[in-house]
């Protein structure tokens, strides 16, 4: 394996962990699917770190993603 191959696939390991890590950060959109029950009212108010949750993970995916087709195309 070449250098490139395994800093591809620590890449991969990172930004997978990465995006379990800040989906389960996000909060739950109702009351009945969230783990956290009722507790839901107190993140509504915080749009701001949603969206910031949203761009990571929007771009974490992104560069997962990137980083299999790489992977699954020259190796």
């Amino acid at each position: 394996m070449s250098w490139i191959n395994i800093a591809l696939l620590i890449l991969q390991a990172i930004s997978g962990v990465f995006i379990v890590l800040l989906v389960l950060l996000h909060s739950p959109k109702s009351d009945g699917a969230g783990i956290m029950g009722g507790m839901t009212t107190s993140f509504a108010t915080q749009r701001g770190t949603e969206s910031t949750l949203n761009s990571l993970t929007k771009y974490s995916a992104i560069v997962f993603f990137v980083v299999s087709f790489i992977l699954g195309y020259y190796f």
